[in-house]
């Protein structure tokens, strides 16, 4: 007997790193049920991103606000969708579940802001940590799915893609062919972001030792960040800092020979399209949000008191957990990272 289910609406509207953490939830309920349209239901800022996912065939972008979230019910009730999946777990979300009018809704158990209480069916957590990725494929196996062996990250690779990749690495100097390291040096939290100081002494060291040029990326709001660095560097880097588009970061990160970065979501777009990470940790737990897979590298510096998840910090050397992190760490991490990776491609 065939599975009834032919439209099925996914809610996770953000943020970048939560995304990406959903994909192999998505590929597996692909593999589930292959005869189903899929929505995606996101935030207008991230949207650009879910574009080049493969798998979705429709997307709802909803606007900032209340009104941007409510003005969509009725196009999401006429769609008559057979399941509705809630990954974002917050009472927004679940509302938005429960006026879709689908009777079949799931989402985990322990979500927030009672938002269990509008789903028909909810998926018990493990109380041990547990990766996102994992997480969210707790929902994908309650609906039938199979446990992929390896989660798989769908990023498509579009022709316009690579040509605005090749055009913006080309304008800043870099050959399409060369190896390059990729920084982000921002954060969400103030918390999570390592000294400027110590970014641009592990840029300087790196960009002598290996003679590679140093990439700045990061989104338009995060430019006074990349700045601080820069001032600090006795060498030159390339600043694209604001010149990178939402989607067009699966195709750059790809380019890249590692990528040096906070706890953050283009940590997580380099993890998924496979390029080496090297990633600071303070606050934050890697085993629940670090670069997913094997090969990558973490960094934090142990005090008893990490993770703590706080925004702000109260102890005597503040935000110790990240300024305990030397550069010549992350220096000799990197290089690592640029041996695996010559090996691997010469294998």
């Amino acid at each position: 007997m065939t599975d009834p289910v032919r439209r099925i609406l996914l809610i996770k509207p953000s943020s970048l790193g939560d995304i990406v953490h959903a994909m192999p939830t998505l590929a597996a309920l692909r593999e589930r049920f292959p005869q189903a349209e899929v929505t995606w239901l996101v935030k207008r800022q991230w949207a650009s991103l879910v574009e080049v996912i493969g798998g979705v065939d429709r997307m709802c972008a909803v606007e900032r606000g209340l009104r941007g979230w409510l003005g969509q019910v009725p196009s999401l009730r006429a769609a008559r969708f057979d399941l509705v999946v809630d990954l974002q777990g917050l009472f927004r979300s679940g509302a938005m579940a429960w006026l879709t009018g689908c009777g079949r809704r799931i989402g985990f158990a322990n979500a927030r802001e009672g938002s269990p209480w509008l789903y028909t069916q909810r998926v018990a957590v493990p109380a041990a940590p547990m990766h996102a990725v994992d997480r969210y494929l707790l929902v994908a196996e309650a609906l039938g799915a199979a446990r992929p062996a390896e989660p798989r990250f769908d990023f498509v690779d579009r022709p316009e893609d690579r040509q605005a990749a090749e055009a913006l690495l080309t304008q800043a100097g870099l050959a399409t062919s060369s190896r390059w390291i990729a920084m982000n040096v921002s954060a969400r939290w103030e918390t999570k972001r390592w000294p400027p100081q110590h970014f641009a002494e592990a840029a300087d060291r790196l960009s002598e030792a290996q003679a590679l040029p140093i990439v700045f990326m990061g989104g338009p709001t995060e430019r006074p960040e990349t700045h601080a660095v820069m001032a600090h560097m006795r060498t030159k880097a390339v600043d694209l800092t604001g010149r990178t588009p939402v989607g067009l970061l699966p195709g750059l990160l790809r380019r890249a020979a590692v990528l040096v970065t906070n706890d953050s979501g283009p940590m997580h777009i380099a993890a998924a399209v496979g390029t080496p990470v090297v990633a600071l940790f303070g606050p934050t737990d890697p085993v629940k949000t670090g670069p997913y897979g094997p090969g990558h590298v973490v960094l934090s510096h142990a005090v008893e008191c990490r993770p703590c998840f706080r925004r702000d910090c109260s102890r005597a050397v503040a935000l110790e957990c990240l300024t305990g992190v030397q550069p010549e760490q992350v220096v000799r991490a990197v290089q690592q990272q640029l041996g695996r990776s010559r090996k691997s491609g010469s294998s």
